[in-house]
């Protein structure tokens, strides 16, 4: 046992977070914390790291070791990036083969940068390489997924499958949901509800806890009622049992009713959409030297559903800002037809006014929004997106980060936009909005653009994909899933093909062979000393690699040191053979 919580409970001064829970950590725990943005997943986090008071009881095993990924973290902006991370690191034995390494892993290769001049998403992978880098006994990681690409959340996935210590995680990232956990908690209205499940058994699991609630409820308010028939027909107390009767009904009486979770209601907003959409001709982006993509063309349907896919820094968002003409391209053009009206969803809300209320907000872009199903005003809207009177009145800068996210979202949609380019859409919301969200993309009667590391989203909702390698973009038809077979496919194919021509190659040295040069021959008299020595280097590496059992990037280095030294062993052997078969052929020819 890890941690044991018993009684837990904690407020923000205005409403309950978590009201009298208890729940327990065993030591090979993966559990995910779930539930609705402002439920306080990250206020649990914080408590469980002991970075928040509360009441009740949290008891810790003797000595346990935790490592803490907050969502945004805290760092010294005069610091460099290897002075913070030996900062946070100080009381732990790292070498700086290992920090370097990770930071690489996560495209953190300037480590002399100084945090200030490094972007928020940048900060986050510098914070999640210092957590992997000592991961404790316990690690707890706020939203791991955010700021990383596709190959950095394949690769964060395979260490924390194999990671054998516990693991509490609050994410979005529902493949990782069912890869990666084998317990579930969710918070809902100020309790938690554990499930030994991974993602897709929680799901039949809360539906059938669900439906118990209310049928027990039902059942609640069916006695309640023959009760007070009881009581009204004025039956006096006297007996022990009559007491204990009453006293039942008023228990029952006291007991609040389930409330209804609200969701978020999406309408379809968008204006008419004509034939002709959005045409990119010929593009190209540079910056100084570096090319970001070039000689690359596209015209858009009018329904089209395209995710975009690559590594950070390759240009994703670049492009996206391309197509929205808010940036030129170096050379190219890109055409908008006269009734493309575009709504662009960006990583950073950059007109997000703090100081303003959430209604002034809204009503900033327009005070009424009309649809196919009649006129809503402002604040008809922002109760459909869970903000009510209260919130309405409320400054922006008192929200989560979930709860800005949807503002934000909600003030795109009242535009009325029939093109939606997304930008990392599903940054902090939570599942259940993103569910909501994949569901009225499908009905959106437009074109949408989308750059996401959700690889579940990018599954759900497109139809196509462009992928960004070697400074070029191309065309996939299909969802994430169908690419990633695809691309597993054609490693395969290469590999077959390689060791065919290789076998070919060798055929045609067979039949050349005649006798063994100068060179040859002394390549052949060195030959055994060459194999004895990569044979013991491999068998050193082999020794190491039981050393590095809990550190997997350096497991992953000596591993791959040491495929390359067998691979260069083996093609020793073969020269070797080829060597000694060709002297032979020689001696054969000279007799």
């Amino acid at each position: 046992m890890l941690i044991t919580v018993n009684n837990l409970s904690k407020s923000n001064g205005i409403k309950k977070i978590v009201d009298n829970v208890s729940f327990t950590i065993e030591e090979n725990d993966k559990i995910a914390l779930v539930g609705v943005n402002g439920t306080g997943k990250s206020t649990v986090l914080k408590i469980l790291a002991g970075k928040e008071n509360y009441e009740g009881t949290l008891l810790q095993k003797k000595d346990i070791s935790i490592s803490y990924l907050p969502q945004n973290p805290d760092f010294n902006p005069n610091n460099t990036v290897l002075e913070q991370v030996h900062h946070d690191l100080k009381d732990h034995k790292v070498n700086e083969y290992e920090i370097k390494a990770i930071l690489n892993r996560f495209n953190i290769t300037n480590h002399q940068a100084k945090i200030s001049e490094l972007s928020g998403g940048q900060q986050k992978r510098i914070a999640l390489a210092i957590t992997l880098l000592h991961p404790g006994d316990l690690l707890i990681l706020d939203e791991p997924t955010n700021h990383l690409d596709n190959e950095m959340i394949e690769y964060l996935e395979k260490f924390l499958i194999k990671f054998n210590k516990a693991i509490f995680m609050v994410t979005h990232d529902r493949y990782f949901l069912e890869r990666v956990t084998n317990k579930i908690m969710e918070i809902d209205r100020t309790k938690i509800y554990e499930y030994e499940a991974n993602y897709t058994k929680f799901l039949e699991l809360k539906a059938i806890r669900e439906e118990n609630d209310l049928a027990l409820q039902h059942k609640r308010k069916q006695f309640l009622k023959k009760e007070l028939e009881w009581v009204r027909a004025g039956v006096q107390a006297r007996t022990t049992k009559s007491k204990d009767r009453l006293q039942r009904f008023y228990q029952l009486s006291n007991i609040a009713d389930i409330e209804t979770v609200n969701q978020v209601e999406m309408i379809n907003i968008a204006s008419r959409l004509g034939r002709k959409t959005i045409e990119l001709v010929d593009l190209q982006m540079r910056y100084e030297n570096n090319i970001l993509f070039d000689h690359f063309s596209y015209l858009f349907n009018p329904n089209t559903r395209i995710g975009i896919l690559g590594n950070n820094g390759c240009g994703k968002s670049t492009l996206l800002k391309i197509i929205a003409k808010e940036l030129p391209p170096t050379h190219g053009e890109v055409i908008h037809g006269q009734t493309v009206k575009i709504g662009f969803f960006k990583q950073m809300s950059d007109d997000l006014d703090e100081s303003l209320t959430v209604i002034d907000y809204i009503k900033k872009t327009s005070n009424y929004l009309q649809t196919s199903e009649g006129s809503f005003s402002a604040k008809q809207m922002c109760e459909r997106f869970l903000f009510d009177t209260t919130l309405q009145h409320t400054q922006i800068s008192r929200l989560s980060g979930g709860e800005k996210r949807r503002l934000y979202l909600l003030n795109i949609l009242m535009q009325a936009p029939n093109v939606l380019l997304l930008d990392e859409p599903t940054n902090d919301l939570d599942i259940t909005t993103l569910t909501i969200l994949e569901d009225y993309l499908d009905s959106f009667n437009g074109l949408v653009i989308t750059v996401s590391h959700d690889r579940y989203f990018l599954d759900r909702v497109c139809d196509g994909l462009f992928v960004f390698k070697n400074q070029q973009i191309t065309y996939h038809n299909g969802g994430y899933s169908s690419y990633i077979d695809l691309k597993e496919e054609n490693k395969v194919k290469e590999k077959s093909d390689g060791a065919k021509r290789y076998q070919e190659q060798k055929q045609k040295q067979r039949e050349t062979r005649v006798r063994l040069t100068s060179k040859e021959q002394k390549e052949l008299e060195t030959m055994e000393d060459t194999i004895l020595d990569l044979e013991n280097q491999i068998n050193e590496l082999n020794q190491q690699m039981s050393l590095y059992q809990n550190y997997y990037d350096k497991l992953v280095e000596i591993s791959n040191l040491a495929s390359k030294l067998n691979s260069e062993l083996e093609a020793k052997n073969e020269r070797w053979l080829e060597l000694l078969e060709k002297q032979e052929q020689s001696q054969n020819n000279s007799r």
